[in-house]
């Protein structure tokens, strides 16, 4: 649980640093912040990551 969770705080800098699309940048923060809470929770971290990837690659289309 642990690893999944310095794994998420870890992707969130490198995936801002990487891309100038905020499409990208709401997936990469919205999977960060979906494995982090299903790490938390007790869930399934690659399920949370994929929920959180595609709510924040919408968010940041639409917010765009």
């Amino acid at each position: 649980m642990k690893r999944a969770i310095c794994a998420a705080m870890l992707l969130v800098p490198a995936a801002m640093a990487m891309s100038g699309c905020a499409t990208v940048k709401g997936a990469a923060i919205g999977g960060a912040a979906g494995a982090g809470v299903a790490a938390v929770s007790g869930g399934n971290v690659g399920k949370g990551a994929a929920i959180g990837g595609v709510a924040g690659g919408v968010i940041g289309t639409v917010a765009n």
